[in-house]
């Protein structure tokens, strides 16, 4: 059942680059696992999927000790709080979800030497929504400025979660702002190479206009069970 999700959803994002002239390797499928034990994400890895996207950070390090003997690439996705940026700068890969200096600086300084700078996305709180955590557009290019000069991190680009939407064209426009204000920041950070954007009910608007990243949970693993996720350890 999980290889038969995971092959719809190759096949979706393989539709949609198509039906955007685009690459199928420029699109990267990140298996958002939230509240998914360590024994689906050992199914997905058979298939060949190799990122997975965590929200809740200790319910993340129990699978990253569970699974380590496999060789996946970890992307924390939801909101940080400062006093758990120990852990994240030690145990990921990619952090999507940075909004303000204070964690970027507390990410940097905590990366261990020993490791490659850790992959920053920038959220941008596109819809204006009080519910998002993400930053401003109009707060954005001095944030971008700031990480892109700290050490132990390499500043990729940006992440957004717009507010829910059914029409396409609407989804489009949404998307469009997030990738109009990259191409503004690349002016001046031309390194800047990855759009975290989409999800599973609007996947297809997001590759139309230039998601690199396209994060899917339910789409791949059905409904969340968050009997399983320890919510309360949220970072």
């Amino acid at each position: 059942m999980l290889a038969d999700k995971y092959d719809s959803v190759r096949e979706q994002i393989l539709s949609a680059c198509r039906n955007s002239q685009r690459t199928p390797e420029s699109v990267q499928l990140l298996a958002v696992s939230k509240t998914r034990g360590a024994d689906e994400i050992r199914q997905l890895h058979a298939c060949g999927q190799r990122a997975y996207g965590e929200n809740y950070l200790q319910e993340a390090l129990d699978k990253i000790e569970a699974l380590q003997d496999l060789s996946l690439e970890w992307h924390f996705i939801g909101p940080i709080q400062s006093n758990k940026t120990r852990a994240i700068a030690e145990r990921f890969d990619w952090v999507h979800s940075v909004d303000r200096l204070k964690v970027a600086k507390r990410l940097s300084e905590q990366r261990p030497d020993s490791l490659p700078p850790l992959n920053i996305c920038l959220q941008v709180n596109i819809s204006d929504e009080a519910s998002k955590s993400g930053c401003t557009p109009e707060e954005l290019p001095a944030l971008a400025r700031a990480v892109s000069a700290l050490p132990n991190l390499r500043l990729r680009g940006l992440m957004a979660i717009p507010e829910p939407e059914t029409d396409p064209a609407l989804q489009r426009a949404t998307f469009a702002r997030v990738r109009e204000l990259m191409a503004s920041l690349q002016q001046d950070l031309p390194q800047l190479d990855t759009l975290s954007m989409g999800m599973s009910a609007d996947l297809d608007a997001a590759i139309a206009e230039g998601s690199t990243i396209v994060r899917i949970g339910t789409a791949l693993f059905g409904p969340r069970n968050y009997a399983n996720t320890r919510a309360t350890n949220n970072a």
